[in-house]
Order: structure tokens, then sequence, then C-alpha cells
């Protein structure tokens, strides 16, 4: 699907299919592979994170007033926003776990929160200024580099997340822990697993890659108390179009950040057709509904 998509790009734009054209797609598409990583780790134990827009907004409310205008207080900024996202996970997780709150009210509440108290901070206008050294992320380019001339910063860090998730996803017990979960979560609990302990680590690692998303966002984009809505539910089309199956049990990291590419593709490709933003929204319902539909599909053949 996605070289079917990219293929439809270059019909439309040729130097999108250049190096320098799909690095900057890239470059925009980072928020969302890194935000989809991150919510995989959630859905395969059968929840949902609806909270990491918020998360991605509120990093950059709070990056753009702790800052202050000065370059100096970027990078224990940035360590205090990790902090916040943290606990942010850690209070999901718990809800979740040992409340037995559904995800989907506990992570609904908390993006209600969130969303309330950036509004609060900025009084419901964008304010302050997110300086040079911290928008590099977003917008900045490692130069020279080799054969290509420019490498974007945004890409080199979905790079490096991509390949922790990868592994953590694909080599550890952790994930294997996390997709038994999802799959059978009295049977895992029976074989030892902790499963309240590794509930609540999924959930961190997506309120984690929901900061670097804003990070990065906030590099592209600049101040806007918005940035991360509607992130949520593409992080979760894109995983669901990554074959990650609603209710746990199934996923693949390496898919459902291709999947993630994917989406930004038909968006891509749909704005290069000129088609209206509520298409766009529209083609997103219609892909988690298949998906879904496609694997009760599936389970029921297997059966």
């Amino acid at each position: 699907v996605l070289s079917v998509l990219l293929i439809g790009i270059g019909t439309q734009n040729p130097s999108f299919l250049e190096p320098a054209g799909f690095l900057n797609l890239l470059r925009r598409a980072a928020p969302l592979l890194v935000l989809t990583a991150g919510q995989l780790f959630v859905i395969v134990t059968g929840g949902f994170d609806l909270s990491v827009g918020s998360i991605m907004s509120l990093t950059v409310i709070g990056a753009s007033l702790l800052i202050n205008n000065d370059p100096a207080n970027t990078w224990w900024v940035i360590l205090v926003l990790f902090g916040i996202g943290i606990v942010v996970g850690l209070i999901n997780g718990i809800l979740v776990s040992y409340l037995n709150v559904p995800s989907l009210i506990a992570t609904l509440g908390m993006l209600l929160a969130l969303r309330g108290a950036g509004l609060y901070w900025t009084g419901g206008a964008p304010r302050g200024y997110l300086t040079d050294n911290f928008r590099m992320f977003g917008r900045g380019w490692i130069e020279p580099f080799p054969l290509i001339e420019r490498f974007p910063y945004a890409v080199l860090v979905l790079v490096v997340v991509s390949g922790i998730a990868i592994y953590l996803f694909t080599q550890t017990n952790m994930g294997r822990q996390l997709l038994s979960i999802g799959d059978n979560a009295r049977a895992a609990r029976l074989a030892g697993i902790n499963v309240e302990k590794m509930r609540i680590v999924a959930f961190v690692l997506s309120a984690v890659t929901a900061v670097i998303a804003g990070i990065l966002q906030g590099g592209f984009g600049g101040v806007n108390p918005d940035a991360g809505e509607g992130y949520e539910l593409q992080a979760i089309s894109a995983a669901v179009l990554g074959g990650a199956v609603l209710g746990g049990g199934r996923g693949s990291m390496p898919a459902a950040i291709a999947g993630a590419l994917a989406l930004e593709a038909l968006f891509t490709l749909l704005n290069l057709l000129g088609l209206p933003k509520p298409l766009r929204d529209a083609v997103q319902g219609l892909i988690i509904i298949s998906a879904v539909a496609y694997g009760a599909y599936r389970s029921r053949r297997v059966r």
C-alpha cells in the first residue's frame, strides 16, 4: 500500500521521489511515526491511549513558556517535559491496572484534563517563543552530510526512536509479555507475568514517545496550543493499518511504523489532489472500520 501511495505521489510531484523529497516526507511524518510506535505498546495489551495528542500539545505549550526566550533553558526544560510525560503515563497506567478503569475512559479523562490545563496556562492563545536550539529537532538539518548534502534532525530522531522501539518489541521479553497480556491477561498472570506492572510500562512508553513527538512537532510548526489535536486517532489508525488488532494480542512494530508512513503518504497524496481535510478524516474512519472488520472476519475463519 505504501509503495502504491508513493508512486501516486510521484506522478503528482516527481520531486517527492528524489532523496531530498523523500526525506522531507519523513521529516513531516516523524511525529506521527514516533507516536504510533508508542501507541502500539498500549494497543497490543488490549488498551488505548487517547491522551497522547494532549501530551504533544502540552509539550509545545510548556516548552514555549518555560524556555522564556532563553536558549540556555532549553535542555532542562526538555528534561522537565519528559518528567511530565512519565508522570502522565504512570497515572494512566495506575488507573487502568490497579483501579480497573477502562483505558478508553481513563485516557479520555486525561486528554480533557491536559487540554484544559494547557488552555488555562496559555489563556487560550499562543504565548511564548520556541528557541532555535529547541526547534532544530523539528526543522534543523545536519550539514554537510555525505551524498545528500544535508540530513534532517527529525529523521535522525525517528531512526533512533524506531530502532529502540523495534528492539524492545521484538528482541526483549517485554514485547512478548505485552503481546501475551493482550492475548489473554489471565493466562499471562498464571504464567508469572506481572500484568499490572507491564501495562504501566506500556502507558509510560506511550507518554514518552508523545513528548518526543511534541518536541518534533513544535520544532516543525512552532507554538500552537492545538499542536497535537487529532494525533491520537491518527496513531491508532496507523497501528491498525499496520496490522495491529484492536483488543490486543497481535501487532508488529515495523508494520505499525510503516502504517504511519502510509497514512502520512495518503494525506500527502490527498493534498496534492486538492481534496479537503474533512475527506482525510473520513478516510481515517474508514481505515479503522475496515481494518477492525477484516480482523474480526479473520478471527472467525480461524475458529
